[in-house]
């Protein structure tokens, strides 16, 4: 409830005014039926039309009155329960991003799209009837039961009667039903993540043929979900036949004694009418609170789910910082004995006991076989990862003594995977600065080797991007990704493998213009090629998680059997 508290005080007024309407709505519910007993048995008995218009009039007052009220009180539950939800699902994407790497391995993308969506609107549905019936429903349970039992209380013990089976029965129901829900929202988590894999990996999935696979394998997933949810609704539609027994049931006693009572004289007809009418309201009220207990069923497994989120305290954060104020200068890196696993489980690391130290505005090569460690040590750097032991240093302080935006303000990273929005290429390029004048993303593109081919476009910087990138080419996106990287004015530029889709000549260009207008950025570069780190500074050559020498391309190609492997088997191809 602490998560909801903060939003709820925000909007007190909703949650006041919509219950109080509904209230209001249900005091009529009960008035209106005595008065119509009285039409009944004193007006219609007695031909008296006067007497009929006139409580007739007040019937409609009294409906109109209902109406509002009962509009009103939607109203306000639904303002109320939907700017509750917006600011829980603004929290819960707020806290997302605090998250590491890690912590949205731990729960997969499908399921915090889950979370964050249906999750939220199964709460918000409940506290928008939590609003319209928690109290409503009482009154009008209470107060049809003291009008029944003031027009014939050995009539009324019939229902007192029937209460507690049907309160057993809807004890039952949300007992058996709550474990339901659960399974539900987690196979809505399953059916997202798969979803949303296909989707991304269409162009793989069409160049593959695998079509039918991908239709079956959803069908699986569709099917299981289909069964979960039948499963667990089912047990929300029974609410729905046992109510309608136990009025049926009750009904046919009340109606029984009732008849009984009128042969006698002990009863008049509208009295029996009115009682009906009452009895009606009882069950429809305990009715609408077995309804709210199984939508609070379903809202709790919601409401779990949500809490593990806002609840998760990120992996990695900068809550004891003790440098929060310091802005990198000179860009120095150090790895200092650092070893990490991705598992804490795993017997072998993925990186070990690595030490190495990269000097301010230098240009450094990092080479090594696939699997060896490379993109997971740069990840340590803008901490995306934490190493679980030894240290990283940047300017010769630890980067957890470090505030995080500044960290990450001064390290600007390009990943293996090219990653670009729907927009114009200026928005894109803006991720970097939002501020950046026309000059500015253009010098970037010449650095990036980017500005001949945006120029080729008839829209320039103008031209708008597909999804992903979609109308690009790899080495066109790649080089987008570069220039915009440089729009935040690094003191760290890290290539993660971002050049592998340019052709050499392009490479080679890039590299240039790094060196002649980033000499004081210091510069790190993974490669599969040994051509575009051949002339860096230093080279650190990685095996199975360890750095098994550094130097210049002239020193490892005499002393080091692994790059010398490298060097010749690319030579030969």
């Amino acid at each position: 409830m602490k998560k909801y508290k903060e939003h709820i005080k925000k909007h007190w007024y909703c949650f006041l005014l919509a219950p109080l309407f509904m209230t209001l709505e249900a005091s009529g519910e009960f008035i209106l039926p005595f008065i119509n007993a009285n039409i009944i048995d004193r007006g219609a008995a007695t031909g008296d039309i006067p007497y009929i218009l006139e409580n007739g009039f007040y019937m409609l007052l009294i409906a109109a009155a209902m109406l509002a009220f009962g509009v009103l009180g939607a109203f306000f539950a639904v303002r109320g329960s939907a700017r509750v939800a917006a600011g829980v699902r603004r929290d819960a994407f707020s806290r997302i991003q605090t998250f590491s790497f890690s912590d949205i391995d731990r729960f997969s993308t499908g399921s915090l799209i889950t979370r964050v969506t249906n999750d939220i609107t199964q709460v918000q549905t409940f506290l928008q009837t939590l609003m319209r019936g928690f109290f409503r429903s009482p009154v009008m349970l209470v107060g049809a039961l003291i009008m029944s039992f003031q027009l014939n209380a050995e009539i009324a013990m019939v229902i007192l009667i029937v209460l507690p089976f049907l309160a057993l029965a809807t004890f039952l129901i949300i007992k058996t039903a709550s474990p339901r829900y659960t399974a539900m929202q987690e196979q809505i988590d399953t059916l997202n993540t798969g979803i949303g894999e296909t989707i991304t990996n269409e162009k793989v999935i069409k160049s593959f043929v695998r079509e039918e696979h991908e239709k079956k394998k959803f069908r699986v997933i569709n099917t299981a979900l289909m069964e979960k949810s039948v499963s667990a609704l089912k047990m929300m539609i029974l609410m729905q036949p046992v109510s309608t027994l136990a009025i049926n049931l009750t009904t046919l006693i009340v109606v029984w004694v009732a008849g009984r009572q009128i042969m006698v004289g002990g009863m008049e007809i509208g009295s029996l009418t009115a009682f009906i009418t009452y009895l009606s309201q009882v069950l429809t009220a305990l009715n609408f609170l077995a309804n709210i207990f199984l939508q609070g069923t379903r809202a709790a497994a919601s409401d779990r789910r949500i809490g593990e989120v806002l609840n998760t305290k990120p992996d990695i954060s900068d809550e004891n910082a003790s440098m929060r104020d310091y802005k990198i200068a000179s860009g120095s890196i150090e790895f200092r004995n650092v070893s990490f696993r991705y598992f804490k489980d795993s017997a072998i690391p993925v990186l070990d006991d690595i030490s190495v130290s990269i000097g301010p505005g230098e240009f450094v090569g990092i080479i090594g076989s696939t699997g060896s460690g490379k993109s997971t040590l740069v990840s340590l750097i803008p901490r995306l990862y934490d190493p679980d032991a030894g240290e990283v240093l940047v300017d010769g302080i630890n980067v957890k003594e470090l505030s995080l935006y500044e960290l990450r303000e001064s390290v600007a990273v390009v990943l293996q995977k090219n990653t670009l929005f729907s927009g114009t290429i200026a928005e894109n390029l803006r991720w970097g600065n939002e501020d950046a004048t026309q000059e500015e993303l253009e010098r970037v593109c010449r650095i990036a080797q980017a500005d001949g081919f945006i120029r080729s476009f008839p829209d320039g910087y103008k031209t708008q991007i597909g999804q992903g990138g979609g109308n690009l080419s790899g080495g066109q996106k790649q080089r987008l990704c570069i220039a915009r990287a440089l729009l935040k004015n690094p003191k760290i530029m890290i290539l993660d493998d971002s050049t592998s889709a340019v052709d050499t000549a392009t490479d080679a260009a890039i590299r240039r213009a790094f060196r002649t207008q980033l000499s004081h950025v210091t510069k790190l570069i993974i490669a599969q090629r040994i051509s575009s780190v051949m002339d860096a500074d230093k080279i650190i050559v990685m095996d199975e998680g360890k750095v098994v020498a550094c130097g210049t391309h002239e020193e490892l190609i005499r002393s080091c059997t692994a790059y010398q492997e490298i060097y010749y088997s690319q030579k030969e191809a």
